[in-house]
């Protein structure tokens, strides 16, 4: 009879299990951040028609699991709190404890290799690693299911984990000198720095992925609304011309010739398979209020025209799709303009074209911005080392557009090319006190984009004398280029090609 009873234990305990055992999403873990000044939303699956009860702090708020086995429920919004606090969730059998939370800011890290590159490979890790005990500071970054496989067939314990609930694992962590150093280096210098001048707890979700394109961060819907962009999900993305061939190549070395066990009207499941990572990573946490983005992504679309000149509109496409489906219209969106890299080691042969898209993109989005970073390339190789700074220039953006600091955002940004009388007058956006970086006489600038022509400065205008009026005048319209317009706080200009009025 015990054994009997026993056996009926563990079968209804199973029972339990196969219906809805009471759970949460993976992002929600011990040591994480919630957004504040927003109703915190709590979300999962649980036994059918149980009761649940959720208490945070002194609120306690009831529900009960619905007919599809979810739940869901809303707990009021909070001001920012460096107190770890727990909550607690029970059905009455089961129940889930969340420790050592925090209230503050969530800022998601999205892009390829670049976003990706981890503190430990960042060139001032060691001298980072004094101040890397930051308790204010959490990471959710999670690994994702072939990282580092390249061009070798997946193994099949990679191909079972090809599928949007298993693609990403991963939990909280606080930042200390060994949690850093898997982190997003960009990420990382970005919060820091924010920290320093808010003093509020911040969140970083690491959702990014080494070589992937755009269109995996975009949702399949969204590009299927748009009557540009609906061909690319359509058929199988392996052989879709219109997406950028070195991501077919290497999703062909990937999954292209085997059997997969995980797929659909656009093929097999991967990591840069149009709308994937956007399925896996981002749709999970469209209920999760958070405060902003930032985006480093474009090496992987930036080696054919056709790609570089629609990738603006794309990147539209995606920053619009975000703020609805987060139902936050002013959601910030700050990003990192491509680096210089030589074009001996690297097909970079059309970067300034792309560079160029993603300054005129500024215009056309509210409450973005965007970093330069042409300055801090490395010359033959994709993944410059200094991350420093550019985490940190993108923590102006934030410092002035979300957090209302009274500073320069960026490096100068034209706005205007005026001919007349013998010369071109360019005036610029963040121009104040207009100099070289090195100390050195003015370079970068051409009537052609090829042939350096001779400029000054004039009161924090550019002046380029010319005989007759040019089309367009260009700015760093090189891969690599050694131009070296800055203003007064050292901040690089953008490339730029703009017309001569």
């Amino acid at each position: 009879m015990r054994f009997f009873f026993g056996c009926a234990f563990f079968f209804f305990l199973g029972i339990h299990q196969i219906l809805g055992q009471l759970n949460v999403p993976k992002i929600f873990t011990d040591n994480m951040v919630l957004q504040r000044d927003k109703p915190i939303h709590l979300w999962g699956k649980g036994s059918l028609n149980t009761s649940l009860k959720v208490q945070f702090g002194k609120e306690t708020v009831t529900t009960r699991v619905n007919q599809d086995s979810t739940w869901s429920i809303l707990l009021k919004e909070r001001r920012a709190n460096s107190t770890p606090q727990s909550i607690e969730i029970t059905d009455g059998v089961d129940k889930i404890i969340l420790s050592n939370i925090l209230i503050g800011d969530i800022w998601i890290c999205i892009g390829q290799s670049n976003m990706e590159w981890p503190m430990e490979k960042e060139e001032h890790l060691k001298e980072e690693l004094s101040n890397a005990q930051q308790p204010l500071l959490r990471f959710y970054n999670p690994i994702y299911a072939g990282k580092g496989i390249y061009n070798e067939v997946f193994t099949d314990s990679v191909l079972q984990l090809l599928n949007k609930k298993s693609f990403f694992q991963g939990s909280w962590a606080v930042s200390d000198s060994s949690s850093i150093k898997k982190m997003s280096a960009v990420g990382y210098y970005f919060a820091k720095r924010i920290l320093e001048e808010e003093h509020v707890p911040i969140g970083l979700v690491n959702m990014s992925i080494g070589g992937a394109p755009i269109e995996t961060f975009v949702g399949v819907k969204a590009m299927k609304n748009s009557p540009q962009f609906i061909r690319k999900a359509k058929g199988n993305w392996l052989t879709n011309e219109e997406l950028p061939v070195w991501i077919r190549e290497r999703g062909d070395k990937n999954v292209g010739k085997i059997p997969v066990i995980n797929q659909d009207e656009l093929g097999s499941n991967h990591a840069f398979k149009p709308g994937f990572a956007f399925s896996a990573g981002i749709e999970p946490m469209l209920q999760m209020p958070i405060q902003g983005i930032l985006w480093y992504q474009g090496e992987s679309n930036a080696q054919e025209l056709e790609r570089v000149y629609e990738y603006a509109e794309l990147q539209k496409l995606l920053i619009e799709d975000y703020r609805k489906q987060w139902k936050q219209p002013k959601m910030p969106f700050y990003w990192v303009q491509l680096s210089s890299i030589d074009t001996l080691k690297y097909k970079s042969h059309y970067w300034p074209e792309f560079r160029n898209e993603q300054r005129k993109l500024l215009e056309e989005i509210d409450n973005s911005g965007m970093v330069v970073t042409s300055d801090i390339g490395a010359k033959n190789d994709v993944h410059p080392t200094n991350k420093k700074d550019v985490g940190k220039r993108l923590a102006r953006w934030a410092l002035k557009n979300t957090y209302g600091h009274g500073i320069i955002p960026s490096g100068p940004l034209p706005y205007s090319a005026d001919f007349k009388d013998g010369k071109v007058v360019i005036s610029y956006e963040y121009g104040d006190g207009l100099t070289t970086s090195d100390g050195k006489s003015l370079r970068g600038f051409s009537l052609d984009g090829k042939s350096p022509v001779k400029t000054y400065i004039n009161k924090d205008k550019i002046v380029v004398p010319t005989v007759r009026k040019p089309k367009f005048l260009y700015y760093a319209w090189q891969p690599w280029t050694d131009a070296n317009l800055v203003n007064f706080e050292n901040l690089p200009a953008s490339t730029f090609k703009i017309k001569v009025e």
